[in-house]
């Protein structure tokens, strides 16, 4: 093995290892602050007054507003 195929080598197990590491320290965070607790609450939250759940507020160009 060269130099170049170890550095590679070590660079992407170094990059896998990291990112890893990464993605369960966020996961621990995620449910250590109680981010999966409530799904139904986490669900709605995107919705504003203007814009209620359940009702049809988008369309395509050309077509009604599903609101008219």
């Amino acid at each position: 093995m060269s130099a170049v195929d170890l550095a590679l080598f070590l660079t992407v197990i170094g990059s896998v290892v990291l990112f890893g590491g990464a993605a369960v320290l966020a996961l621990s965070w995620a449910f250590k602050s109680g981010q999966f607790d409530n799904f139904q609450r986490g669900s709605l939250s995107i919705f504003g007054p203007d814009e209620p759940p359940g009702e049809g507020t988008d369309a395509f160009p050309g077509e009604p507003s599903p609101r008219t």
